[in-house]
């Protein structure tokens, strides 16, 4: 495979390479390609919990359980107003 890189790429590689934590233009590229694999594997999954935990609060409004608004950013200001408390 031939590919064309921008400037700044290549002197990003460059410079990996220099640091000697990489041998060649290869490794600092199939060390990019891992992670961004294991980044996507992390969004999938990331993706598929948060359609999960939307269904359970669709069928929770659907059941009609749920809590007023009010009273969620009452409980929300309350956790905030503790944990500051608990900092300073």
């Amino acid at each position: 495979m031939n590919i064309q890189l921008k400037a700044e790429y290549e002197q990003f590689i460059q410079t990996r390479i220099a640091t000697g934590r990489y041998e060649n233009a290869e490794d600092v590229i199939a060390k990019a390609l891992k992670l961004l694999e294991e980044w996507e594997n992390g969004y999938q999954e990331w993706e598929e919990e948060t359609h999960k935990k939307i269904a359970v609060g669709l069928a929770s409004i659907e059941s009609g359980d749920v809590i007023n608004g009010e009273v969620v950013m009452a409980r929300l200001s309350e956790k905030l107003r503790k944990a500051r408390e608990t900092q300073g």
